[in-house]
């Protein structure tokens, strides 16, 4: 495998799919990291990863730091208080100068992309960077990831079985959940493999679920009759509020809602089971495996 560069390398999605590519037995010393903070880096460093600091503001780093790669796993910023897209676009302009071949990006599910959507706060900053990507005739791969399942529990709440009620917005929208690690499973797949050339993957379960078959799916597994409501946007935000969730976390967790209410992530997809050579975990098994006794 020629030389991969991984940024966001310190995050749980970039040391996961490095955690795979080390299993599959790709050499260390093939994988360049790029980091923003070197003590956060020494995990990787202690198994041979060839680690780089730098940042996606820092462009000069950027292009320091991709000198020899052929192939970049580009995993998009994390950063909400300022534009992602020219972070993203940084890191292509980069790869750009400096011969990379093939960008895998890690984008998110969608079944709109225009203003009206209520994800338009988190899609936009996509939307820009996936049209840059594909005209900047590098070889692309873009990984549309459903909702972490790894989340549901935020929505859910951890004391369910005391409340007996899931509280959310989400009407009887159906969302398509994910594992973070089997998202990384399938990238180091990706990274490994031919035949992912300027491909859109659209990557979860192969059925989206909605929040009322959870409750029911919680109700079988435990016992405990589970029961959902879906309250107005605004009362749901003002109750995060008043059990402690600062206003922009509250304002994020509604919006997600909204959106989950209208089918803006109900994608049914096959792609994720392709690239495992498996079902991915489904809902159902997930919270089997939070509840069994």
């Amino acid at each position: 495998m020629s030389k991969v560069f991984i940024t966001g390398a310190t995050g749980q999605l970039g040391k996961s799919t490095i955690n795979f590519l080390l299993q599959k037995g790709i050499a260390a010393k093939q994988i360049s990291a790029l980091a923003r903070d070197e003590a956060k880096a020494a995990e990787l460093k202690s198994k041979g990863i060839d680690v780089k600091i730098g940042n996606y503001d820092d462009f000069d780093s950027l292009r320091t730091a991709m000198q020899g790669v052929e192939t970049m796993l580009l995993i998009s910023s994390s950063e909400m208080t300022k534009s992602r897209a020219v972070q993203h676009i940084n890191a292509i302009k980069a790869a750009k100068e400096n011969g990379v071949k093939h960008i895998i990006y890690t984008g998110f599910m969608r079944t709109h992309e225009d203003p009206t959507s209520p994800l338009w706060f988190i899609a936009e900053d996509h939307v820009k960077t996936e049209k840059y990507l594909k005209e900047s005739e590098i070889t692309y791969t873009i990984f549309a990831n459903g909702f972490y399942m790894d989340m549901l529990m935020d929505y859910v709440g951890e004391q369910i079985l005391e409340t007996k009620t899931i509280f959310v917005p989400a009407g009887e929208g159906k969302i398509n959940f994910v594992l973070r690690n089997e998202i990384a499973e399938a990238l180091a797949n990706v990274l490994t493999t031919g035949g992912h050339e300027n491909k859109t993957y659209n990557i979860g379960i192969e059925q989206p679920v909605s929040f009322g078959e959870i409750a029911k799916h919680i109700s079988e597994v435990t016992g405990v009759a589970i029961n959902y409501v879906s309250p107005e946007p605004e009362v749901y935000q003002q109750t995060l509020m008043q059990h402690g969730v600062p206003e922009d976390y509250a304002r994020m967790f509604t919006a997600f809602a909204v959106a989950f209410a209208a089918d803006t992530m109900n994608i049914s997809t096959t792609d994720l089971t392709q690239l495992l050579s498996r079902k991915p975990t489904t809902v159902q098994e997930y919270l089997l495996s939070k509840f069994k006794k």
